[in-house]
């Protein structure tokens, strides 16, 4: 049964931590997940290079850029880098409160996907709190458009995804992903997908001081002619929609809190999941906060008139 099944916040019961690369800056970095209380939501702990710590909430407000990644950054200039692939494990397994200490301004690029971070978690173990998570459960469409792209928040009972991408490329063309997230469903179906670049864009990218920890050991490569570089090919056929659709999900973990409704786009990416989460998080009449009315171990309803009832606005906001 899923642990969101109850309808109370988690944490972790034991730190464990883990080493990579940045795939754009290249340096190492050192990642340690610790358990959090009640009401912490999700923080980045970023130690500077002078020993100062600054705690970088995971919340849309403190997106400061989504340029090929998503940053979180403050009013003092710390910042952490490429933060999708973790908030989107973090948000699939259910994870409301931990603590991620970071030694370095990007978290690291593990093999491209989230499945690395799924094996961290797993060895950390999830703990049941006391107190109720609040959802934002959408309840009138908000969308957002940008040149030939779109994404949109619609009502439904449960957390879907329908994300589509359309590349000129051959190899890719027109691909989709539609689905509900749960643990299971993120596990098998996305935590496995991998970023991916073109050979083309390379020069650029490194000049510009990008991918400069790109690898094959961490991203899909497509050749010129339209052909994976990498000798052991795709994890899936349709790998590239499934990617986009992890970014999705972690990006949209950026509410903070769990959200009850579809989030659908065309030919999006983090710019365009961040403009929409901004527009929903903005309408108070799009969204309503709901908590569950059973006590603690029984299952609830996502259904509207079952177990989730809204409730008024609260002291503490994680979405803010």
């Amino acid at each position: 049964m899923s642990i969101d099944c109850f309808g109370y916040q988690t944490t972790i019961v034991n730190e464990t931590s883990l080493s990579g690369v940045g795939v754009h800056s290249g340096i190492k970095v050192s990642i340690t997940f610790r358990p959090a209380e009640a009401d912490t939501g999700i923080v980045f702990q970023r130690t500077m290079e002078n020993g100062e710590v600054h705690r970088l909430r995971a919340v849309a407000s403190q997106v400061s850029a989504t340029d090929l990644c998503t940053v979180l950054g403050d009013a003092e200039g710390a910042s952490v880098a490429t933060v999708e692939h973790l908030m989107a494990a973090f948000y699939a397994m259910e994870i409301d409160n931990i603590i991620v200490d970071i030694d370095r301004a990007e978290a690291p690029i593990m093999d491209g996907s989230s499945i690395v971070f799924l094996d961290a978690l797993d060895r950390a173990e999830v703990d049941i709190l006391s107190t109720k998570r609040r959802y934002l459960r959408v309840v009138k469409p908000v969308r957002v458009e940008a040149g030939g792209s779109w994404a949109e928040f619609v009502p439904y009972e449960g957390t879907r995804f329908e994300i589509d991408i359309d590349f000129e490329c051959s190899l890719i063309g027109r691909q989709s992903w539609k689905g509900d997230i749960n643990p299971k469903t993120f596990r098998n179906e996305l935590a496995r997908a991998r970023t991916f670049g073109f050979m083309r864009d390379v020069e650029f990218l490194w000049a510009s001081g990008h991918a400069l920890g790109s690898s094959l050991e961490n991203s899909v490569v497509i050749s010129d002619d339209n052909t994976v570089i990498n000798p052991e090919g795709l994890r899936f056929k349709n790998e590239f929609v499934r990617h986009k659709t992890l970014d999705a999900v972690g990006d949209l973990a950026l509410a903070g809190t769990k959200f009850i409704g579809c989030y659908r786009s065309y030919r999006g990416g983090h710019k365009l999941n961040s403009l929409a989460l901004k527009a929903l998080l903005n309408d108070a009449s799009a969204y309503e906060v709901v908590e569950t009315t059973r006590p603690l171990q029984q299952p609830i309803s996502m259904s509207r008139g079952g177990d989730l009832v809204a409730v008024s606005s609260p002291m503490y906001s994680p979405w803010m």
